[in-house]
């Protein structure tokens, strides 16, 4: 592992699982190259918040304290409802407001649950942790996470934030659009407006319905 990693973890909570990690062979056969680093970091820490709950990296297995990647990738939990737009990628870690990072063609990319655009990040597990660090505030919405915890009071593992109206159609990054939502039932609200908007022109009209 290098620096970069070594302090991500350093400013972490304690592993959800104390398991070590093995990832399926359909989750290996994704990752690809990147496998092995991603099973080196979480045979370090397996699964953890990091930025007051703003960054999660998703544990090998779920547990109490956390889903883990066999059951956040599985087709039938939310990626389905994208409609193939989340096809080919192992999703391994999220931001406050559910945005994805995610290893797709060898290299580690953030996924825009809204849109489902892919940013290209990082060549390596160690590359996106140094990004993160350089930018934790851009890729983890951490200062917004902070304030919506001093007010309301701390995230239980289940939840995300999402904008009330969604930061694709204007939504403000502010306190009074957000709303605390069960991170499912968010992936699945955004793959709705996502699979609305892949194809339309700009101006088009969409619906969004927030799904409980």
């Amino acid at each position: 592992m290098g620096k970069y990693i070594d302090k991500l973890l350093s400013i972490s909570c304690d592993s959800f699982v104390q398991e070590q990690a093995n990832l399926t062979s359909e989750l290996r056969g994704i990752a690809g190259n990147l496998a092995q680093e991603l099973e080196a970091l979480l045979n370090k820490k397996n699964g953890f918040f990091a930025f007051e709950s703003a960054l999660r990296v998703f544990s090998s297995c779920s547990s109490q304290l956390s889903i883990g990647l066999d059951d956040w990738n599985s087709e039938a939990l939310w990626r389905k409802d994208y409609n193939g737009l989340a096809d080919g990628c192992l999703f391994f870690a999220e931001d406050i407001f559910g945005g994805q990072f995610c290893i797709k063609n060898g290299v580690v990319c953030a996924f825009d649950p809204e849109t489902a655009g892919l940013e290209e990040m990082a060549a390596s597990i160690e590359q996106w942790a140094q990004e993160i660090l350089n930018e934790y505030n851009v890729w983890t919405g951490y200062s917004l996470a902070h304030v919506w915890q001093e007010h309301s009071g701390a995230l239980s593992s289940e939840l995300r934030l999402m904008p009330k109206t969604p930061f694709v159609c204007g939504g403000q990054f502010e306190l009074d659009n957000l709303i605390a939502i069960n991170a499912v039932s968010g992936m699945k609200s955004r793959a709705n407006l996502a699979c609305q908007i892949v194809d339309l022109p700009d101006g088009a009209q969409i619906e969004f319905k927030i799904i409980e």
